[in-house]
């Protein structure tokens, strides 16, 4: 056993703890701002966790609750699912969790890619353009991180037992 410990009592990495409480803080955010939205889009607009009409359009809108949508039925259970199994040591974890990542890296690549090449169509602040230049990076690296992480730990007992 690694670590010196028993099946069940194999002590968690702190690369696995930062994988799951970077996730649960994005998941939170996924459910705040894209299912919310859902609900009640003037509402997210007014927190400041969607944009609006005048800064996206009506098209930019429909796309952005088609993500919304997408987020609340797909991503955001296949996230959670991923958390779930990995804590309860589950083969089934690594799989969810991964297919969770991947989105991780799609969704901001997608995001940045339509700010960038959509810059004099949109009306956005000059600070969410530097706050997504920032952010969204930043929540690629951790998706690529944890396709990593997962990857290199797939076998370990700190992730699930065999």
């Amino acid at each position: 056993m690694p670590f010196g410990g028993s099946r069940n009592t194999v002590k968690r990495s702190f690369g696995f703890w930062a994988l799951i409480s970077i996730g649960a803080v994005l998941n939170i955010m996924f459910i705040a701002g894209q299912t919310m939205s859902l609900i009640d889009h003037d509402l997210t607009v007014a927190l400041g966790l969607q944009e609006s009409v005048e800064e996206l359009s009506d098209v930019g809108i429909a796309f952005a609750r088609g993500f919304a949508f997408g987020d609340t039925v797909f991503y955001i259970p296949l996230f959670v699912i991923g958390m779930i199994g990995l804590l309860k040591r589950k083969s089934w974890g690594v799989f969810f969790m991964f297919g969770a990542l991947a989105i991780t890296v799609y969704w901001p690549a997608v995001h940045l890619f339509a700010i960038y090449s959509g810059r004099s169509s949109m009306n956005l602040s000059a600070d969410k353009y530097v706050s997504y230049s920032v952010l969204l990076p930043l929540i690629i690296f951790y998706g690529l991180w944890g396709m990593w992480f997962l990857y290199k730990n797939r076998d370990c007992d700190e992730i699930v037992l065999r």
